[in-house]
């Protein structure tokens, strides 16, 4: 199987990255295409894969993967469109772009799997969200998720929950990378170095998410292990609390998963 990228950004290098270090194809079975030659010039020497700067080729590939901010979509969807036979999967990054949407541009009978990924694929950390249409067998749907588990989990839900997923996954690690520098900052301003403050903070993060994903306890229960009575840890939470935390988060993956709804 040749694999196509059209797009070559964090997310596309991302997956590439993944498929190679999974041996589900040779190097030579990647194709990717950008707007740039300096782009397309460093993901030949990261990779060592097959570039152009012609989209149209990529519509060889046996499965592509639309990887272009949601803004190019339409552009690079109508160069492709005449080149692709029915047996090519579409697979595509783009937020907002809704099934509907990729159907009228490239017609029902295309084989079409709407995902969102996120950008922790990059250390292989990924979680990436799928969604399938009717065209697609259930074969295929197997294949697309082997490649999308080369980088992280990937799990198959319904396109109704897109918007959710991407306010929940999707854009989601700003808020804990936000997370993660307020902590820092707190603790450089009780006299910890920078560098420090940030591994202490970031490890903390990484380790309560597994504690999370391991043990099976729920988040409020893992919590109140960590609060002794009268202790350093309830007080903290009472603070945040206090300042509406919670709230906060809430309000903000609401606003996030409207703005998708409306792209």
């Amino acid at each position: 199987m040749r694999f196509g990228f059209i797009g070559a950004g964090n997310m596309a290098q991302a997956m590439i990255g993944g498929i190679l270090k999974a041996k589900l194809v040779s190097k030579d079975e990647i194709i990717a295409s950008a707007a740039t030659q300096k782009t397309l010039d460093a993901v030949k020497d990261k990779f060592g894969v097959q570039t152009t700067l012609d989209n149209q080729e990529i519509a060889k590939a046996d499965m592509i993967f639309l990887a272009v901010k949601p803004v190019y979509c339409e552009q690079v969807l109508r160069e492709i469109k005449d080149k692709l036979t029915k047996d090519r999967i579409i697979v595509s990054i783009a937020a907002g772009k809704t099934m509907a949407w990729l159907e009228e541009q490239l017609g029902k009978d295309t084989k079409i799997v709407r995902t969102m990924p996120n950008t922790p694929a990059l250390v292989g950390e990924g979680i990436t969200a799928v969604c399938p249409n009717e065209q697609v067998t259930d074969k295929e749907l197997t294949q697309v998720c082997e490649v999308l588990e080369s980088f992280g989990k990937a799990e198959v839900i319904k396109e109704s929950m897109m918007d959710a997923v991407i306010a929940v996954s999707g854009s989601s690690p700003a808020y804990v990378f936000m997370f993660i520098e307020a902590m820092a900052d707190a603790a450089v301003a009780e006299g910890m170095p920078r560098a420090q403050a940030y591994r202490f903070a970031a490890q903390s993060v990484l380790g309560s998410a597994k504690m999370v994903l391991e043990t099976g306890k729920h988040p409020g229960e893992l919590k109140d292990m960590v609060c002794s009575p009268a202790g350093t840890t309830i007080e903290a939470v009472r603070v945040l609390e206090q300042t509406g935390f919670r709230g906060s988060v809430m309000e903000c993956m609401k606003a996030c998963a409207d703005k998708s709804r409306n792209m």
